[in-house]
């Protein structure tokens, strides 16, 4: 059972997101985008193939669809998908043969994200709304996790590992990406609630 604190930042944080990919030009309190991607280390000739549905919308942490190992043929999970960047290199590099399951919470990503698969051409993804603790993913089918920055957005994290313990294989791979702080806050800085994204 939530308690008050962690609705009031599960609810920031959709309307963060959904303003995100509603306005994708305006300013957020996040880095999010075609730039930002780049910065991350996603290649500008990789971008030029994605639809920019995908691309300006951009809110992860990494380029973990790219370091992940994904193999032709197997079923990979891209959990928090948003609009959709990370699982459509991740279907390309699956290939026909294999799928690619892309959660969000946020309905106005996931429509970025299912656009985004029609333009590109990519069958082979599918984009579900879910929270990342209650996955509508059947128990060991996957051989790879993509999370790719959502952990420091959702207080449920162990209830979060537990589900993706749950529908990975034995064997099955978890490729993940977040925010860590290097070193202790000064006492000055007062922390809230709000400051989920900084």
């Amino acid at each position: 059972m939530e308690n008050l604190q962690e609705l009031e930042i599960r609810s920031k944080v959709r309307e963060a997101y959904t303003a995100a990919a509603d306005r994708p030009g305006e300013k957020h309190p996040f880095p999010i985008g075609r730039a930002f991607a780049e910065s991350l280390g996603y290649p500008a000739t990789l971008l030029d193939t994605l639809p920019s549905q995908s691309v300006d919308a951009f809110a992860g942490v990494s380029n973990v669809s790219l370091f992940a190992e994904i193999s032709e043929g197997t079923t990979v999970l891209d959990l928090g998908c948003g609009a959709g960047l990370d699982s459509l290199i991740a279907a390309r590099r699956t290939g026909p043969s294999g799928k690619v399951i892309g959660i969000d919470f946020s309905a106005v990503m996931l429509e970025r994200a299912r656009q985004s698969a029609k333009a590109a051409n990519i069958e082979n993804a599918q984009f579900e709304q879910a929270d990342a603790e209650q996955l509508p993913v059947a128990a060991a089918s996957v051989d790879v996790a993509l999370v790719n920055g959502i952990f420091n957005l959702n207080p449920a994290r162990e209830a979060i590992f537990k589900e993706l313990a749950r529908v990975l294989k034995i064997g099955g791979k978890l490729f993940g990406a977040e925010l860590i702080l290097g070193r202790t806050l000064p006492p000055n800085v007062n922390q809230t609630a709000a400051d989920w994204f900084a």
